[in-house]
């Protein structure tokens, strides 16, 4: 009888690091989760240390592998997964020079507007495929070498969140095609670095790391590595994939016309292409999917659950404060306060801008606005906005699919927010298409693990893979009635943002000084 084999999944997340250990069916043996701290020197700048996520790593990886007893000799890969667009700056002695600048950081502005016109937007978009955002990763290098040039003189490598910790277990300067789609340096039709991006804009092309295909082997465990993780030195370490493609493929989103819905400190809708689909209006991204030779479309709002956090951490200490001795979430508290107000919540509607926007409007300078509070708005109604605000603008990227022509058929909901029945129901209620949940809930660190398992010879392809582990156990059917007054409620929620655009640019202005 053959050995049976076991599988690693990290996921270096914006809050914390996740990693799981898995069996060849997608079993969840262990797993083990460590946060982090999150640096905001000034409004709207968002940044980590990343030897705090290399440290979270290697303990969880040491945890889970405790945890299941498993002999390290049958771990047959190890997968990796994390937050995209993070800027890491190495020295020549692979060291980080400063902070990592992360994806929700909109300190980028006019280094974004710089680079668009250096090399003209309609290049930008014949080159990547994408605009050049705040959050990604081209605007943070230009920005380090306008305002730290001492910093900036001392760069070697420039890598992605999980890409260091992919360094520190390897050795190896690597990155994949999914999370390299999301720098604005990547030419995502032919899946490689866009030369003629990084000359228009003098980025040196070997800072940039080898750019492999999600399910192939991009290193091995080193010695030392292996020291503080428990792994077996030699043991491979596949590309993996940005946490939207890698939680795509942990919802088994590896076909055309099954998207997924996901709400965890951001929130995204993801849809699969077999082809390089690109919105002309470039409210969407178009990037490279960690199954190989296909694509996949996202819209992504930067503040999902992230406003949820904000709430229940402005305005819920009694719920924080009980909820242990209820052997209950917070969250779940809140949600079940926010299920007692009516469907939109008497006209209370939140814009959950709180860290800037990105689909459907870039832009950096949005703000979080509670809109029509009256006597009667009570904490059910703001709870029950908050959830809504956030479904509202997950429909946003479903509205643009539709006008392109994306095929919307089954939805997986997946992330934190999926694990509340009343914010599910809410997302099918706004969206007015069913939303299902499947049977692992470990989003992208069971996606990268299965990829570690393409890699190993586990599984002959990542589709494999999902159809041997992956299946709906649970769906939220729509409510004709509820979709019906939330459409209403959805157009005024969509013009606010028109109304106020201008009155954010000001209060931005005038908040940094530069009024």
């Amino acid at each position: 009888m053959p050995q049976q084999r076991y599988l690693v999944g990290i996921d270096i997340g914006t809050s914390g690091t996740k990693t799981i250990l898995i069996d060849e069916v997608g079993n969840v043996l262990a797993r083990a989760v460590q946060e982090y701290a999150l640096y905001t020197p000034q409004p709207q700048w968002s940044e980590q240390d990343p030897d705090d996520w290399w440290s979270a790593s290697a303990a969880t990886v040491k945890e889970v592998i405790e945890k299941s007893a498993v002999d390290p000799r049958h771990i047959a890969g190890v997968g990796l997964s994390g937050q995209m667009h993070g800027s890491v700056f190495l020295d020549s002695a692979g060291k980080p020079i400063r902070r990592a600048l992360l994806w929700n950081d909109q300190r980028t502005s006019a280094q974004c507007a710089w680079i668009t016109q250096t090399v003209g937007a309609q290049r930008v978009m014949e080159l990547i495929s994408n605009p050049v955002l705040t959050g990604f990763t081209a605007g943070k290098i230009i920005w380090l070498r306008d305002n730290e040039p001492q910093a900036y003189a001392r760069v070697a490598k420039v890598l992605l969140p999980k890409d260091y910790v992919r360094y520190c277990l390897t050795g190896e300067y690597a990155t994949e095609v999914s999370d390299a789609s999301g720098t604005a340096l990547f030419d995502v039709r032919n899946r490689r670095w866009s030369a003629e991006m990084l000359q228009s804009i003098a980025i040196p092309e070997a800072w940039m790391p080898t750019c492999y295909e999600s399910q192939e082997i991009s290193g091995h465990i080193t010695e030392h590595a292996a020291s503080l993780t428990g792994l077996l030195p030699g043991t491979p370490v596949v590309g993996g994939g940005g946490d939207q493609a890698a939680g795509a493929v942990g919802n088994g989103i590896v076909t055309a016309g099954v998207v997924s819905n996901t709400i965890g400190t951001s929130g995204v809708v993801f849809a699969f292409s077999a082809h390089p689909v690109v919105d002309p209006q470039m409210r969407v991204h178009t990037f490279c999917h960690a199954v190989p030779g296909a694509w996949h479309l996202m819209g992504v709002m930067l503040s999902a659950g992230g406003s949820l956090q904000w709430y229940r951490d402005t305005f819920c200490q009694n719920e924080k404060a009980i909820a242990p001795f209820l052997h209950r979430d917070p969250y779940d508290l809140i949600c079940a306060e926010a299920a007692n107000a009516p469907v939109g919540c008497e006209g209370t509607i939140l814009l959950p801008y709180l860290t800037g926007e990105r689909t459907p409007y870039p832009d950096p300078d949005a703000r979080g606005v509670l809109f029509g509070i009256t006597r009667r708005t009570d904490r059910t109604h703001a709870a029950r906005a908050v959830l809504e605000g956030v479904a509202y603008g997950l429909r946003d990227s479903f509205e643009i699919f539709k006008e392109i022509g994306v095929p919307v058929g089954q939805v997986r909901a997946s992330g934190g927010g999926a694990r509340s029945k009343i914010w599910r129901q809410i997302l099918s209620d706004v969206v007015g298409t069913n939303h299902c949940v499947i049977n692992v809930d470990e989003g992208p660190a069971l996606g990268v693990a299965l990829l570690a398992g393409v890699g190993a010879g586990i599984y002959s392809s990542v589709e494999e893979a999902c159809t041997q582990t992956i299946r709906v156990v649970e769906e939220t059917e729509t409510c004709a009635v509820n979709h019906a007054a939330y459409s209403r409620y959805y157009e005024v929620y969509r013009s606010l943002y028109q109304h106020l655009k201008s009155d954010f640019a000001t209060v931005a202005q005038l908040s940094s000084g530069r009024a």
